[in-house]
């Protein structure tokens, strides 16, 4: 974990996108570690649809949203920070749905 956080640092140029999955819901930040504030979050409880959908999808859903709501802040650009996760799964489902929407990292 330090050896991961230790190289990813967000400005206000381009922010870190910091995610925590627990075993019912994934959650997702826009941080400025420059400034050490958070410019926006979001989380599958705001999803409204989530019905007959499997988590995997669910956070693709959570990526695409992400995304929309950093256009709307002026964010084009992120660090990706997964934490202490493995690049797979619902981690990876989320990073390609804020890239389909637009986010570049």
């Amino acid at each position: 974990m330090r050896k991961i956080k230790a190289k990813i640092f967000g400005t206000k140029e381009r922010p870190r996108i910091s995610i925590f999955r627990s075993n019912k819901h994934i959650y997702v930040q826009i941080i400025d570690d420059f400034r050490k504030i958070t410019i926006l979050s979001g989380s599958d409880t705001e999803i409204k649809d989530k019905k007959n959908k499997t988590k995997t999808q669910i956070a693709f859903d959570v990526g695409q949203m992400i995304a929309k709501k950093a256009k709307r802040h002026s964010v084009k650009k992120v660090v990706f920070d997964r934490g202490n996760y493995k690049y797979h799964g619902r981690v990876k489902a989320l990073a390609e749905g804020a890239r389909k929407d637009g986010l570049l990292f």
